[in-house]
């Protein structure tokens, strides 16, 4: 006897031998059948879906859960415009901070709303004696006040108080660690928002250090939430670049640095596993640290690395060396350069054609990067909502001819580069169906185009965050499509991607959410 039968629905399979069905059996948390192999047999339950579509769950590769959870949780600035506004917002977050020199944590800052930095001066007018840390949207840098520049090491560069990529580190160890119990509440809160929007599966970006790690302990978060049965969603960890450390294996291994006990990717369950290794080269658009090989249009700068460029490509090497599966943050075309060599270096020492690695953001990939892409087998991992709420400034900073270069679709396929979507949440809106929208389209929420020459079809667009999802995060055996004998991780829409105008994809409703089987209705 199947547990459920989904009926009278159109089921979008994405699997080529069966792409359309309108059953689907459902037994312990696995799909059994489709269509006529199922239809006649007895269900405890039968769920008529009265015409909607049933894709494969999303699955968002790269995402920053706690990040995410916290900020939800956080006083934000966001969307004030005035440096009045943004400080009495500051104000009032200090005020309800009882003790003196307590951290007031403040979200939601963008230097371009405000059309300047602030300063800390500025802040420690409004702080009362509270230590102000005011993270910026991008994730690579802050602004702090007078109390907490105080607290930092002479050598750590600022500029009146806003600090930029490992300086924004050297801020947040200040502070940290947060405790497992207030990482565990703020994964479960935004795993429950990446299910209404029809999320299934997610890869948390990067814990244990970085830019974004919250503890050298979070993995234990995460399986405090597996424990107690609260994990909302699957998710997969990368671990930080920097947890490797210099480990005395046996010689004939040939790993350099390794986690404790050779951990690595593929360790772990359905539910819950170890990734890729997340390894920073440059910074970001919107902090203007993104490392291209051209200044940004209008300024004198050409971004920076996270680090000395030999000090990341050895990294990338050992990682590759200790088994692991490699995402490498690289944003401008100048860090791409760097990732692909190292990449190169490392498949050339050890090869490994199934590693499988990958290069987060590829934000700005110049024609000749493309075959390179391809020749060493890595796939893209992209962020469209990037260009989608971001695309007119992104494309104001890069200038006529490197704007269509950005966040490529039809570059990358074209070439046979796997292309993947993803959110990068919190950095801004995670819904995958907003996200295709933009696929398709290439148009700002101001309407104007961004690299239309890039585009790819609604399918394309269904197959990056779904199947090839699946592929980036070795998952492809069980997830990624609704085929007989993988997960019943399902998304139910009220409209047909393919069918509806391109500009009401994002607007689709997303009606249920099922992870193993099982659904909680996303709207009442």
């Amino acid at each position: 006897m199947l547990c459920t039968r989904l009926t009278n629905a159109r089921i979008l399979t994405m699997d080529p031998d069966h792409p359309v069905a309108h059953d689907l059996g459902i037994w312990r948390g696995r799909i059994v059948g489709l269509d006529e192999a199922v239809t006649s047999l007895p269900a405890r339950e039968v769920v008529d879906l009265q015409g909607a579509t049933v894709l494969p769950g999303f699955i968002d590769s790269h995402v920053h859960l706690a990040w995410a959870g916290l900020k939800a949780d956080t006083p934000s600035i966001a969307p004030c415009q005035r440096i009045e506004d943004v400080l009495a917002v500051i104000e009032e977050a200090a005020a309800r901070k009882g003790e003196p020199g307590a951290w007031v944590d403040v979200a939601g800052y963008d230097q371009r709303a405000l059309g300047r930095h602030l300063t800390a001066a500025e802040i420690d007018r409004v702080s009362q004696g509270r230590k102000i840390f005011l993270m910026h949207d991008s994730g690579h840098a802050c602004v702090v006040n007078s109390a907490v520049l105080d607290l930092l090491p002479a050598e750590v560069p600022h500029q009146d108080g806003f600090l930029a990529e490992s300086a924004m580190t050297a801020v947040r160890r200040l502070r940290l660690p947060y405790s497992q119990e207030e990482l565990a509440d703020a994964i479960e809160r935004a795993g429950r928002g990446c299910l209404a929007e029809g999320i299934t599966a997610c890869a948390e970006a990067g814990i244990g250090g970085g830019l974004l790690g919250h503890s050298p302990v979070e993995l234990g978060a995460y399986q405090l939430l597996r424990d107690r049965g609260r994990l909302p969603l699957r998710v997969q960890l990368m671990a930080a670049g920097d947890t490797l450390r210099p480990r005395a294996a046996h010689r004939d291994d040939g790993i350099p640095r390794a986690l404790d006990l050779g951990l690595r990717t593929g360790f772990g369950d359905d539910w819950l596993s170890l990734g890729a290794l997340k390894i920073y080269t440059d910074g970001g658009m919107m902090a203007r640290t993104a490392a291209l090989t051209e200044p940004y249009e209008g300024m004198s700068h050409t971004g920076q690395f996270q680090d000395e460029p030999e000090r990341i490509a050895d990294l990338v090497v050992d990682g590759h060396l200790a088994g692991w599966q490699l995402a490498v943050h690289a944003i401008g075309d100048r860090a791409a350069d760097l990732a692909l060599d190292a990449l190169e270096r490392a498949q050339r020492l050890r090869p490994r054609p199934t590693a499988r690695h990958r290069v987060e953001h590829a934000g700005l990939i110049r024609p000749d990067q493309l075959p390179r892409f391809a020749r060493l087998g890595v796939s893209a991992v992209v962020q469209p909502n990037f260009l989608r709420y971001f695309g007119d400034d992104y494309a104001d900073v890069m200038g006529e001819r490197r704007a269509p270069w950005m966040y490529r679709g039809r570059g990358f396929l074209d070439h046979g580069v796997t292309l993947v979507g993803s959110s990068d949440r919190p950095v801004t809106d995670g819904s995958p169906l907003r996200a295709i929208q933009f696929m398709v389209e290439r148009a700002s929420t101001s309407g104007r185009a961004i690299g239309p020459d890039e585009a790819v079809t609604v399918d394309e667009a269904l197959h990056a965050y779904t199947v090839a999802g699946a592929y980036a995060c070795h998952w492809d055996d069980s997830a990624g499509s609704l085929t007989p004998g993988k997960r019943a991780d399902l998304v139910v829409l009220g409209d047909d991607p393919r069918t509806v105008e391109t500009s009401r994809i994002g607007d689709i409703e997303v009606v249920a959410t099922y992870v193993d089987g099982r659904t909680e209705p996303v709207k009442e």
